[in-house]
């Protein structure tokens, strides 16, 4: 047996056999899927678009797991362009080697396929799967994540009647090529031209409801830049669980719902039954006004859309930064209920943790080479030919260069570069947003605790106003205009993982960059129970090359 088949058995080997050891009650359920990414034409505001489907599908199917399910999911690229998915939200658990972005994975070649085999280890909730190379989220290629609680624990709320996935963005009508070719010539991109649900314009997309049941609602925004406000006409929406997070359960009109972001709220079926009503999706904080609407139809009230007009100026979600923040702080973790595991979310007390390190990250701007870039620190991301992941297996010298994770006085500058962080540090990550527009972060591989929220430029005394006992545990945050953002993270997942902006124009020009979590200096080989070996399907390209599958 060759090197690259033995490393390949030994890393199916040891996720078989770990996921069998890990779930309760036997062997994790295995579930194999076949997933064709092609193009089609849909019109959904009128203007017919070349979109990404996911067998012929926008939304793509469900990806629908319990906790420690192994998934096989095989993507087959009709595409005129290299592809990858990524899975926004799932931490793949010691297995940054399917994480699905530039940084960790060769493409998936025009007319090739590759099959991704993850666990969505210790982990429950509402995300959602999307395209992360070269603009193609904005054509859509999106689809809806379940993980649910395994029988033996218990969620901490009656389960509901009927459960809905609700995936909602802003939408261009304009071809995904030509808003490279706006940014690429130095333009921001322009307003977006609606509002989508699930893949449909105004009106289009219908949810039926029973008169008395209760229903859970998946909410995600798979847009390209623009805060939402999520609401559903003479309804309240209790909030439930955020990104995995179970949540303190509290009643809101309406909901923030940042680029990015997934939450799931109950709404019980308690209104007039002989009627139907509006659901809203409303922008925030951008001009002019966007709205998606969709029809909340009760069974036995007869066909048709909800009488009147939808209610498209409720007061609930005007366009403050005061309140969005406030709202933002609201959201708690239920500290009493267990999640993927019986014991309590609140048992990991992070408020008594001592932090390790600080990483400072500050967005900007600046023109580089003569072109408008976003940066990080001052350096604007450059994709390498040699995936980071695979450059740092294969010990290949030039590829990327480890930068301090503090802003320096330098001028701004093109750079692949990667933060290096010790394996189980606890970590403070302060978001620095100097500009006038919203920002919102994701942290691949992670969830962190949102510890502290405040306008204005950061120090270290903001400290004293954290959130230390039930801060929100999710992966995706915003930062409001001149303000900050610090989240709180245990780093006990070894791998490279993409630290990006979920502004999609803003990540094509520059805005992510890498922490490469390791054992620095103790192993020259992790532990598999830490980190899985590359697998046997690996891609190789760049400069990693079959040739090279003897080392180390």
């Amino acid at each position: 047996m060759d090197a690259e088949r033995l490393a390949a058995a030994v890393a199916v080997a040891v996720l078989v056999l770990l996921s069998r050891s890990h779930a309760a009650g036997g062997e994790s359920r295995h579930v194999f899927l076949d997933w064709e990414v092609s193009y089609a034409v849909r019109a959904p505001l009128g203007a017919a678009k070349r979109v990404i489907t996911v067998n012929g599908r926008l939304p793509g199917p469900l990806l629908n797991l319990s906790t420690d399910d192994v998934a096989h999911v095989n993507v087959v690229n009709t595409l005129d362009e290299p592809f990858l998915l990524t899975w926004n939200g799932l931490q793949m658990r010691r297995n940054s080697w399917d994480d699905g972005v530039a940084g960790t994975n060769c493409a998936i070649p025009p007319g090739g396929n590759w099959t991704y085999v993850f666990q969505a280890k210790d982990e429950v909730g509402s995300f959602f799967y999307r395209p992360s190379l070269a603009l193609h989220a904005a054509a859509g290629g999106h689809g809806p994540v379940r993980v649910n609680n395994r029988p033996a624990v218990a969620v901490p709320f009656p389960r509901p009647d009927g459960e809905f996935d609700v995936l909602i963005g802003d939408w261009y009508n304009m071809d995904a090529k030509r808003m490279r070719e706006y940014l690429d010539r130095g333009r921001d991109l322009p307003s977006p031209d609606g509002i989508l649900i699930n893949g449909l314009g105004p009106y289009e997309a219908d949810f039926t409801f029973k008169p008395g049941h209760t229903y859970r609602l998946r909410v995600s925004n798979v847009g390209t830049r623009t805060s939402l406000s999520f609401r559903i006409q003479g309804h309240k929406l209790l909030l439930v669980e955020v990104e995995g997070a179970y949540t303190a359960q509290k009643q809101y009109a309406s909901v923030d719902v940042h680029p990015g972001q997934s939450v799931s709220v109950l709404v019980a079926a308690d209104q007039w039954p002989t009627r139907s009503y509006y659901m809203v999706v409303s922008s925030l904080f951008v001009g002019p006004d966007l709205f998606g609407v969709a029809n909340v139809l009760y069974a036995g009230a007869g066909d048709g859309a909800p009488p009147g007009a939808a209610p498209l100026e409720d007061l609930s979600s005007h366009n403050g930064y005061n309140r969005s923040m406030e709202q933002a702080r609201s959201m708690r973790l239920n500290l009493t209920c267990g999640a993927a595991r019986p014991n309590p979310q609140g048992s990991f007390r992070y408020g008594r943790i001592d932090v390790n390190r600080t990483i400072i990250l500050r967005n900007g701007e600046a023109v580089i080479g003569g072109r408008r870039r976003c940066t990080v620190n001052g350096v604007s991301f450059a994709d390498a030919s040699t995936p980071l992941k695979l450059a740092d297996y294969f010990n290949v010298p030039g590829v990327f260069a480890v930068v301090s994770g503090r802003p320096e006085r330098r001028a701004p500058s093109f750079g692949t570069a990667i933060i290096d962080a010790q394996y189980r540090d606890f970590v403070q990550i302060v978001f620095e947003n100097r500009l006038p527009s919203m920002q919102t972060w994701h942290l691949d591989g992670y969830s962190f605790f949102v510890a502290g929220m405040g306008w204005g430029k950061w120090n270290p005394d903001a400290r004293s106003t954290y959130n230390m006992v039930d801060a929100i545990y999710r992966s995706t945050v915003q930062v409001y205009p001149t303000s900050w953002t610090a989240v709180l993270v245990y780093l006990d997942n070894e791998g490279m993982w993409n630290l990006r902006s979920q502004d999609l124009g803003r990540r094509y020009l520059g805005q992510e960059i890498y922490i490469r979590v390791s054992q620095q200096g103790n192993s020259e080989v992790p532990d598999p129970r830490d980190e899985l070996p590359m697998p046997l399907n690996a891609l190789l390209c760049g400069k990693a090359r079959p040739g090279m599958l003897g080392q180390p």
